[in-house]
């Protein structure tokens, strides 16, 4: 019976085609509008790592010197070095990585260019095993690389592009500052969204949280090497109190460092916890800490919905996108209900040859899921030219979006379900027309 309800369907579409045309553009239209805003959500929103976020934890302690005992602050989303380093040197997870960024002057010796300006990321050795970076050429550095402040570094493939030409710069040389590195390692494209790895303090930035989705750095370098090179350069998250102009970093007030942590069961995780608050009661007890009493240890995810890692002008453009898309269905709704409601001598004719409500009723969903059908063709097209425009604006996510398989499907699916739900009122309506009227009318 489909069959014969699908060539119903296309010769009543074929019957008015203003009509057609005018539901199809409809519901392409708010299709379009709506799976172009959730394509950009579902793309920011999405796990980073799905292999390893479930073990992948943020432990956080509070170095605040506040002696107010109502004092109930979160921790600060970093750490200062101190407390970073002490966790990190106590080995108690199964990978730890320290991280911190900052920017710095570099150039090749043997190229003829200019000096670039570069962001660099200092951290230890775990941190391309238990993120999963890919490499392209070389590889990343050793654990006793951190402890002897060995002069290597990784770069990245887009450093590697613009210095060398994409070519194999394993053991070639780069000047940081005025410090010559050796490149042990190049990555392949790798683009983590959001760069989890380094987000803090989105709760704080009234929704602008688009550097997120920044590129990865530039360089890589072993983290006390780095701050030999390029302590002053290093981003401070926030100091309890202004620094002398000349304390080394690792001793200045403030909170820099981050600390990522890998644990592969939950017995694990729930130990490192119990690891921390104890690390922070004894830190107390030596009159280093103040609030023992506030540590927390996230994970990825927990972490990523904790900072607000979604732009809130996007999530109020899908809201505005659903409502418009709401809007579409309505029209649609108007025109399938005269649509059909014009058919009710054709419909009588049927019921008097013995055709039920329910197979009425069926003829006209069917109808209605093929308007939904071409619309969303027409919706996918609308999503394409979508994120095609927004790829043109200056926005850190841009080089992103684009519409993968899952929203493909989706695009569709929501396209004849919204059609169907349009199409469930007018369909009853006409499946129960008053027969003996109708047929009088003929």
């Amino acid at each position: 019976m489909f069959g014969y309800y699908l060539d119903l369907a296309l010769r009543s579409l074929k019957r008015n085609k203003v009509l057609t045309a005018l539901m199809v553009i409809a519901i392409a239209v708010g299709i379009g509008a709506s799976m172009t805003t959730l394509t950009v959500m579902h793309l920011l929103s999405g796990d980073p790592i799905p292999t390893r976020s479930a073990t992948l934890f943020y432990p956080q302690v509070d170095p605040s010197p506040d002696p107010d005992p109502g004092h109930t602050h979160e921790a600060w989303d970093m750490m200062d070095y101190r407390s970073a380093m002490d966790l990190w040197a106590a080995h108690r997870a199964d990978r730890q990585a320290m991280v911190a960024s900052g920017s710095l002057r570099l150039t090749a010796p043997e190229v003829n260019q200019p000096p670039l300006m570069a962001q660099m990321l200092s951290t230890t050795s775990d941190f391309f095993p238990m993120f999963d970076v890919p490499f392209q050429y070389g590889g990343g550095w050793q654990p006793q690389d951190d402890q002897s402040r060995s002069r290597v570094a990784v770069i990245s493939s887009d450093l590697n592009i613009k210095l060398f030409g994409g070519a194999n710069s394993v053991g070639r040389t780069l000047r940081l500052k005025d410090n010559d590195v050796r490149i042990i390692g190049v990555l392949a494209p790798w683009r983590p969204s959001p760069q989890f790895y380094d987000v803090a303090g989105g709760r704080f930035s009234n929704g602008k949280t688009a550097s997120f989705y920044n590129k990865p750095e530039d360089v890589f370098m072993p983290f006390s090497s780095s701050l030999d090179i390029n302590a002053s350069g290093t981003n401070i998250f926030t100091c309890w109190h202004v620094p002398d102009a000349d304390t080394k970093i690792e001793d200045k007030p403030c909170v820099w460092v981050a600390l990522w942590v890998q644990l592969d069961s939950a017995a694990k995780a729930s130990n490192y916890r119990r690891f921390i608050a104890d690390y922070a009661a004894q830190q107390k007890a030596l009159g280093r800490l103040t609030h023992a009493d506030n540590t927390t240890l996230r994970s990825l995810m927990q972490w990523l919905d904790f900072n607000q890692v979604v732009p809130s002008d996007v999530r109020l453009q899908t809201w505005l996108a659903f409502a418009f898309l709401l809007i579409c269905l309505f029209n649609t709704v108007g025109l399938l209900l005269a649509k059909f409601l014009r058919r009710s001598g054709e419909i009588g004719v049927r019921r008097a040859l013995g055709a039920t409500q329910g197979a009425v009723l069926a003829q006209c969903l069917v109808e209605a899921g093929l308007i939904g059908l071409i619309g969303g063709i027409g919706g996918w097209l609308l999503t394409l030219l979508g994120l095609a425009l927004i790829r043109q604006q200056p926005v850190e996510y841009a080089d992103l979006l684009h519409l993968d398989s899952m929203m493909f499907l989706t695009t569709f699916v929501m396209a004849i379900v919204a059609s169907l739900l349009a199409g469930a009122v007018p369909a009853w309506r006409a499946s129960r027309v008053a027969l003996g009227l109708q047929l009088k009318t003929l």
